[in-house]
């Protein structure tokens, strides 16, 4: 890659997104009347995903989906998914419209699970393999799924719920066999095969389907934190305007630095190739990593459960271009202490979104990988995962900053009364563009509190400088309010993460019976590093005003408990303090 050109930025955000959506242009955008709202849209994007299926069959030879000594190619996954649409449709009913969910881990029959039904129509509702029986009963029922595609260790998990039931009538087992007790369980290599056969399945065509860009495609749910999971409802524009804003900030990215955006043809070009560490059922697996990937004949390498150390022996085997998912498991690949002992050499992209980042993370991945793009996104279920994506040196000069929106989004920071405020105000982020989700399914109330005229209502509290960099500050609904000052939790953290023992941080309240809410923390120590309370409140107090240092700080070495979109689990974490007087 050339170096960028030494005055930066060679353009301003307004005249790289003029000069990519201009008549022509690869990111061309058009406004279009979508469900009663204006949108701007890709004019040049593909229509639906089934029509992105069905043209990988031009790279049907490259690798798609390795785990472990399995390696299943762009063909071989198009055969099974062909087969397993029209096994939905002639063999389960499956029509149009009709949820089928996927609940497994990540393995090489997750794909072809979740686009198996988007050929014909079918909504594909991925549920949080992570969740209990009690859990997965809910989104079973709460979608009304048809038929549900689970591993073996999912089929014990919800076995005893299936009675309740009644709208689910086939559960295919993947890995698995057929149940003999059970007619309406089957196994799905009866019905396609094992995966690595997949590419001497007959070469059929899909099924015909009438299939638009605005006809719903998936239910994604919420990682639910606050009451039950909300299914958020996604068209298969949305999720494909998602990987067009991913692949708009990249090229932005290129201009600001006075080069040409790379044109690559993903039949020839050399592989970019990934190694998965978070679930294909999360937004940012799915849409941001699963859809490009077969969108531009990129490889995926999952693993059965992310270990550092056998991520780093993956990276110099495989040899990964592109590392992260979420900012924890960069930081334990950056921070492993037998780093030095593999050639990480390959990796061209350290990218991350899903949960907050820590500004020195940036700067460690520039001493670690001083060739590599670091990347940080920002984005929702609600709006397809990526929305705006910070890149290179952008990210370089603003590491508290998640980007600029994407040149098809609109983005505002809304006050109290509903106003639009101004440049480097705090309010909340307002977002609107054409990934966007819908609605949440059977949710009407929980919809029309988030979704307006178009518009996102995100529950994220921040600013937008005068170039639109957005600057997030903290959830809403998370921020803590101490004796009636605001308390930004992410800038705690960031002051924490400026100490060079710290890896993770979380800011959590601690009850106070007169103040309402004093600070406290929760802190992982790299490996090989000491500190103390004490040290940590002293260093602290030295970035932050004092009503804003922690009261108890507690220290541990293993990392912070996350759910599985990667965000840390404050609720837990909020046990561990005693409430105060």
């Amino acid at each position: 890659m050339s170096s960028p050109t030494a005055a930066f930025p060679a353009m301003s955000i307004a005249q790289c997104n003029a000069l990519m959506t201009a008549p022509g242009a690869r990111f061309e955008l058009e406004d279009k009347l979508i469900n009663g709202v204006v949108l701007h849209t890709y004019k040049t994007a593909p229509l639906t995903l089934r029509d992105i299926v069905l043209q990988s069959r031009d790279w049907a030879g490259r690798e798609y989906i390795v785990f472990q000594d399995e390696r299943i190619t762009f063909g071989a996954n198009l055969k099974a998914a062909a087969h397993l649409a029209i096994k939905l449709r002639d063999e389960f009913g499956v029509k149009k419209g009709d949820r089928v969910a996927v609940v497994m881990r990540n393995y090489p029959q997750w794909p072809v699970a979740f686009f198996a039904p988007l050929l014909i129509g079918a909504i594909s509702t991925p549920l949080n393999s992570w969740w209990t029986g009690e859990e997965l009963e809910y989104g079973l029922a709460d979608s009304g799924a048809k038929v549900a595609i689970v591993d073996p260790e999912k089929l014990e998990r919800i076995r005893d719920h299936l009675p309740k039931l009644t709208q689910l009538k086939t559960v295919i087992v993947a890995r698995g066999g057929d149940d003999e007790a059970a007619p309406s369980i089957v196994s799905m290599e009866k019905l396609v095969g094992p995966a690595r056969s997949w590419a001497n399945l007959p070469d059929i065509a899909a099924p015909e389907a009438d299939i638009g860009p605005d006809d719903d495609a998936t239910i994604m749910y919420t990682s639910g934190t606050t009451g039950k999971p909300k299914g958020a409802l996604a068209s298969h524009r949305a999720i494909i305007s998602n990987v067009y804003n991913g692949m708009s900030c990249q090229a932005r990215h290129f201009l600001r630095q006075g080069q040409p955006p790379p044109v690559r043809d993903p039949k020839v070009d050399p592989q970019r190739i990934a190694l998965l560490a978070i679930p294909f059922f999360h937004a940012t697996g799915a849409f941001s990593n699963l859809v490009p990937a077969i969108m531009n004949a990129d490889k995926i390498v999952t693993m059965f459960k992310w270990d550092p150390g056998e991520a780093l022996e993956i990276i110099q085997n495989e040899k990964i271009t592109t590392i992260g998912g979420v900012p924890a498991i960069a930081w334990q690949v950056l921070e492993h202490p037998d780093r030095d002992k593999y050639d990480l050499s390959s990796i061209t992209i350290v990218g991350y979104g899903g949960a907050p980042s820590a500004p020195a993370l940036v700067a460690t991945i520039k001493k670690r990988f001083p060739d590599a793009i670091p990347s940080n996104g920002w984005g929702m279920t609600e709006t397809c995962a990526a929305s705006c994506v910070n890149f290179g040196k952008d990210y370089e000069l603003r590491p508290d900053s998640c980007g600029a929106p994407s040149v098809a989004m609109d983005f505002r920071i809304v006050g109290e009364k509903g106003e639009t405020l101004g440049p480097n105000q705090i309010g909340e982020l307002w977002v609107k563009g054409p990934n966007n989700c819908k609605l949440y399914w059977n949710k009407p109330e929980a919809t029309a509190k988030t979704y307006i005229d178009g518009w996102v209502v995100t529950g994220d509290v921040g600013r937008m400088d005068e170039e639109g960099f957005v600057f997030l500050t903290d959830r809403a609904k998370d921020m803590l309010i101490r004796g009636g000052e605001n308390i930004y939790c992410i800038e705690v953290e960031n002051a924490l993460y400026e100490h060079p023992a710290i890896m993770d941080a979380a800011i959590v309240g601690i009850p106070h019976k007169v103040l309402g809410e004093e600070v406290g923390a929760v802190v992982q120590v790299k490996p090989d590093m000491n500190v103390t309370q004490d040290e940590l409140r002293q260093f602290t107090a030295q970035k932050i005003a004092a009503f804003k240092v922690p009261v108890e700080i507690q220290i541990q070495r293993e990392p912070l408990p996350r759910n599985a979109n990667g965000k840390i689990m404050k609720n837990e974490l909020r046990t561990r303090f005693s409430p105060r007087s």
